[in-house]
């Protein structure tokens, strides 16, 4: 049977080749697009980790409902401790503490209000791989009184390297304490909203500011993202749930699971699209194909071979051209995304966003496997019904085709 259907494939070489060509088109499509959206989840989760929240954060429990109104009381003391235990965990990159604080910011002639974050500027400056510097410079560990302006609040109080500018706050006692800094750099973070009114400063010299020798947020950095999971649960069983908060950059990030589920909507109906193509592509080819042939099954059944050995005939047949095309579309898929993603796909910046990127087409053995199941299976299943009706037309009217 195998070989009566293999001689067959390459006998009708026009119909095969016809047949081939939509399916290899369809398992290119859908390789090409599920990569491609792939890539735009991954690089928008990466954007997000390595601009701002890292990979997961350690507060007191409440601190991101509550703090934000007074941070002073959501402090965490023993720092040294906390994060030794955390860089203990071979997944661990790296760990950095953070202060976060409000007040206002003022240029010398008006007062803005600010978001500010005391940071360590050496890690911070390993962790935000996707931070623009648009003008100046990364704050470094030797600065004491240096301070980076987000794009938006840097344009907004006309402020350049090199100007002098005073940040007043509430400490954690209630009384105003201020502090003179010189503009190191200007930064754009993924979100425009946070660069509007941010303000990043020496983790020393927040913690002057605010009079404590604490921190607010534990900062996790990561070696691989796929790790996040593994070792939130982790941390999670060896830090009190009553005392400690530990929340993913998932979590931390909630516009990225809403901008995931609207793209996932968006593709999706793309995908489907590209999905119907190939099914009517398919069957369309198949069933030409097929009842091209009509007068030949007729002769076959003419000839003693019964209506079965016809119907497995069909699919076997189908069989091996569904394997072939599927086999080609994905070899095809791969050199194209290859090649596509060696070029790159310049995309413009996600809603709310201030920053560019250059997408990829991601090979994913996921997305491979799907773009391969769906030619194979579309094609064994568009030759099932034409195969059904083949086999019931009557001998002498199959012979007259021959005619």
């Amino acid at each position: 049977m195998f070989k009566l259907a293999l001689r067959n494939v390459f006998r009708q070489k026009v119909r095969t080749a016809m047949t081939l060509a939509a399916i290899v088109f369809g398992v290119v499509g859908l390789v090409l697009s599920g990569g491609f959206v792939q890539d735009v989840f991954i690089q928008l989760g990466e954007a997000v980790i390595h601009s701002q929240s890292g990979h997961l954060q350690l507060t007191r429990s409440g601190f991101f409902k509550h703090g934000s109104r007074a941070p002073h009381e959501y402090m965490i003391d023993d720092v040294a401790a906390v994060k030794s235990s955390i860089a203990a965990l071979r997944q661990v990159d790296d760990v950095m503490g953070r202060i976060y604080f409000s007040g206002l910011l003022n240029n010398g002639k008006t007062d803005l209000s600010i978001i500010g974050e005391g940071v360590e500027p050496d890690r911070e400056s390993r962790l935000g791989t996707h931070i623009v510097i648009t003008a100046g410079r990364q704050l470094r560990g030797d600065d004491r009184q240096g301070v980076m302006l987000g794009e938006g609040l840097a344009r907004a109080a006309r402020l350049v390297p090199g100007d002098q500018v005073t940040i007043l706050l509430n400490t954690a006692d209630g009384a105003l304490n201020t502090a003179d800094f010189v503009v190191v750099g200007v930064f754009q973070s993924y979100s425009k909203e946070f660069d509007a009114r941010a303000v990043r400063i020496p983790l020393a010299a927040a913690q002057s500011l605010l009079t404590t020798s604490g921190v607010n947020a534990i900062v996790v950095s990561l070696k691989q993202t796929t790790d996040t999971d593994a070792v939130g649960a982790r941390l999670a069983q060896g830090f009190d749930p009553t005392i400690f908060e530990l929340l993913t950059w998932q979590q931390l990030n909630d516009f990225y699971e809403k901008t995931v589920v609207l793209y996932k909507r968006q593709f999706g109906v793309l995908q489907l699209i590209v999905l119907l193509m190939v099914l009517l592509s398919v069957a369309n080819s198949v069933n030409m194909t097929v009842f091209e042939r009509v007068g030949e099954f007729g002769t076959m059944m003419a000839l003693g071979d019964r209506p079965e050995h016809v119907f497995r005939l069909v699919i076997v047949e189908n069989t091996i051209v569904g394997l072939v095309g599927g086999l080609l579309g994905v070899a095809l898929g791969i050199v194209l995304a290859l090649v596509i993603s060696a070029i790159g796909i310049p995309m413009p910046p996600p809603p709310n966003a201030n920053l560019g990127y250059t997408a990829l087409i991601r090979i994913l053995p996921q997305e491979i496997a799907t773009a391969f199941a769906v030619g194979f299976i579309a094609t064994v299943g568009a030759s099932i019904l034409p195969a059904r009706r083949v086999i019931r037309i009557p001998v002498v009217d199959a012979l007259r085709q021959c005619v």
